[in-house]
Protein backbone atom coordinates (compact mmCIF):
# COMPACT_ATOMS: atom_id res chain seq x y z
CA UNK A 1 0.00 0.00 0.00
CA UNK A 2 1.61 3.40 -0.66
CA UNK A 3 2.13 5.68 2.03
CA UNK A 4 0.00 9.04 2.02
CA UNK A 5 1.81 12.35 2.22
CA UNK A 6 0.83 13.54 5.24
CA UNK A 7 -0.77 17.05 5.03
CA UNK A 8 -2.05 19.15 8.09
CA UNK A 9 -5.27 18.60 7.45
CA UNK A 10 -4.58 14.23 7.48
CA UNK A 11 -1.99 14.95 10.89
CA UNK A 12 -4.81 16.67 12.36
CA UNK A 13 -7.53 14.34 11.55
CA UNK A 14 -5.32 11.78 12.96
CA UNK A 15 -4.48 13.48 16.39
CA UNK A 16 -8.32 13.49 16.88
CA UNK A 17 -8.57 9.97 16.23
CA UNK A 18 -10.78 10.46 13.41
CA UNK A 19 -12.81 7.86 11.42
CA UNK A 20 -11.61 8.63 7.48
CA UNK A 21 -10.23 7.33 4.62
CA UNK A 22 -7.95 9.21 1.63
CA UNK A 23 -8.34 8.85 -1.98
CA UNK A 24 -5.17 9.59 -4.17
CA UNK A 25 -5.24 10.62 -8.07
CA UNK A 26 -2.59 12.15 -9.82
CA UNK A 27 -2.92 15.98 -10.82
CA UNK A 28 -0.23 18.09 -11.04
CA UNK A 29 -2.34 20.95 -11.34
CA UNK A 30 -5.98 22.16 -9.62
CA UNK A 31 -8.71 20.62 -10.98
CA UNK A 32 -12.55 21.26 -9.89
CA UNK A 33 -14.10 18.92 -7.45
CA UNK A 34 -16.54 18.16 -10.29
CA UNK A 35 -13.36 16.63 -12.02
CA UNK A 36 -12.19 15.23 -9.37
CA UNK A 37 -15.56 13.25 -8.63
CA UNK A 38 -15.24 11.75 -12.33
CA UNK A 39 -11.66 10.96 -11.85
CA UNK A 40 -12.30 8.75 -8.26
CA UNK A 41 -15.85 7.38 -9.41
CA UNK A 42 -17.74 9.27 -6.84
CA UNK A 43 -21.30 11.19 -6.84
CA UNK A 44 -20.63 15.09 -7.16
CA UNK A 45 -23.18 15.28 -4.28
CA UNK A 46 -20.73 13.70 -2.17
CA UNK A 47 -17.68 15.43 -3.07
CA UNK A 48 -17.12 19.02 -1.72
CA UNK A 49 -15.19 22.30 -2.27
CA UNK A 50 -13.67 24.55 0.08
CA UNK A 51 -14.23 28.20 -0.87
CA UNK A 52 -12.36 31.27 1.39
CA UNK A 53 -14.47 34.72 1.25
CA UNK A 54 -13.48 37.71 3.36
CA UNK A 55 -17.19 39.60 4.82
CA UNK A 56 -17.60 43.26 5.08
CA UNK A 57 -16.15 43.23 8.56
CA UNK A 58 -12.30 41.33 7.06
CA UNK A 59 -13.70 38.37 9.26
CA UNK A 60 -12.66 35.70 6.99
CA UNK A 61 -15.06 32.51 6.46
CA UNK A 62 -14.56 29.08 4.76
CA UNK A 63 -17.83 27.43 3.09
CA UNK A 64 -18.09 23.86 1.76
CA UNK A 65 -20.61 23.44 -0.99
CA UNK A 66 -21.11 20.30 -3.37
CA UNK A 67 -18.76 20.03 -5.99
CA UNK A 68 -21.23 21.38 -8.99
CA UNK A 69 -23.08 23.93 -6.92
CA UNK A 70 -22.60 27.15 -6.67
CA UNK A 71 -21.98 29.65 -3.82
CA UNK A 72 -24.91 31.71 -3.18
CA UNK A 73 -23.15 34.67 -1.49
CA UNK A 74 -26.36 35.98 -0.39
CA UNK A 75 -26.94 32.93 1.58
CA UNK A 76 -23.30 32.77 2.74
CA UNK A 77 -23.46 36.20 4.55
CA UNK A 78 -26.89 35.54 5.87
CA UNK A 79 -25.13 32.72 7.39
CA UNK A 80 -22.13 34.10 9.07
CA UNK A 81 -24.27 37.39 10.24
CA UNK A 82 -22.47 39.79 7.54
CA UNK A 83 -23.88 42.08 4.99
CA UNK A 84 -21.93 40.46 2.63
CA UNK A 85 -19.27 37.71 1.83
CA UNK A 86 -16.84 37.99 -1.07
CA UNK A 87 -14.06 35.83 -2.60
CA UNK A 88 -11.04 35.55 -1.38
CA UNK A 89 -8.32 36.65 -4.13
CA UNK A 90 -6.00 33.21 -5.53
CA UNK A 91 -2.86 34.73 -4.60
CA UNK A 92 -4.64 35.93 -1.02
CA UNK A 93 -5.28 31.92 -0.25
CA UNK A 94 -1.50 30.43 0.46
CA UNK A 95 -0.80 33.13 2.98
CA UNK A 96 -3.93 33.32 4.40
CA UNK A 97 -4.91 29.54 4.74
CA UNK A 98 -1.40 27.70 3.88
CA UNK A 99 -2.79 25.76 1.18
CA UNK A 100 -2.94 26.53 -2.51
CA UNK A 101 -5.92 27.01 -5.00
CA UNK A 102 -7.11 23.27 -5.66
CA UNK A 103 -5.58 21.46 -2.40
CA UNK A 104 -7.14 23.77 0.10
CA UNK A 105 -9.20 21.43 2.97
CA UNK A 106 -11.75 23.13 5.87
CA UNK A 107 -9.16 21.54 8.71
CA UNK A 108 -5.39 22.55 9.06
CA UNK A 109 -5.85 26.16 8.25
CA UNK A 110 -2.97 29.11 9.45
CA UNK A 111 -5.52 29.77 11.66
CA UNK A 112 -9.01 28.32 12.24
CA UNK A 113 -12.01 30.68 10.41
CA UNK A 114 -15.56 29.76 11.07
CA UNK A 115 -16.62 27.17 8.76
CA UNK A 116 -19.81 26.83 7.33
CA UNK A 117 -20.80 23.74 5.13
CA UNK A 118 -24.05 23.50 3.01
CA UNK A 119 -26.71 21.36 4.71
CA UNK A 120 -26.78 18.80 1.90
CA UNK A 121 -23.30 17.17 3.49
CA UNK A 122 -26.07 16.19 6.31
CA UNK A 123 -28.12 13.70 3.95
CA UNK A 124 -24.91 11.54 3.01
CA UNK A 125 -22.80 9.01 5.40
CA UNK A 126 -19.76 10.02 4.13
CA UNK A 127 -18.78 13.44 2.54
CA UNK A 128 -15.02 14.12 0.27
CA UNK A 129 -13.32 17.23 0.53
CA UNK A 130 -9.60 18.11 -0.19
CA UNK A 131 -6.90 16.35 1.94
CA UNK A 132 -5.09 19.58 2.03
CA UNK A 133 -3.01 19.52 -1.62
CA UNK A 134 -3.89 18.68 -5.32
CA UNK A 135 -4.20 14.87 -5.55
CA UNK A 136 -5.63 13.86 -2.25
CA UNK A 137 -9.06 14.15 -1.15
CA UNK A 138 -10.14 12.67 2.73
CA UNK A 139 -13.95 11.01 3.37
CA UNK A 140 -15.29 10.45 6.10
CA UNK A 141 -18.80 11.35 7.88
CA UNK A 142 -19.50 14.69 8.30
CA UNK A 143 -20.04 13.17 12.40
CA UNK A 144 -16.12 12.69 13.02
CA UNK A 145 -15.32 16.02 10.82
CA UNK A 146 -17.38 18.01 13.71
CA UNK A 147 -15.31 16.08 16.35
CA UNK A 148 -12.24 17.65 15.11
CA UNK A 149 -13.28 21.41 13.92
CA UNK A 150 -16.56 23.47 14.84
CA UNK A 151 -18.99 23.26 11.85
CA UNK A 152 -22.69 25.15 10.96
CA UNK A 153 -24.51 24.24 8.52
CA UNK A 154 -26.62 26.25 6.05
CA UNK A 155 -28.26 26.32 2.65
CA UNK A 156 -25.54 27.60 0.67
CA UNK A 157 -26.14 26.35 -3.00
CA UNK A 158 -27.37 29.13 -5.78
Amino acid sequence: MKKVEKTNAVRILEQHKAVFSTHDYSATEAISATEVAHVLGLDPDKVFKTLVTVGKSNEHYVFVVPAESELDLKKAAAAVAEKNVAMVKSKELLPLTGYIHGGCSPVGMKKFFKTVFDISAKSFDTVVFSGGKIGLQVEMPISELEKVIPLIFADLKQ
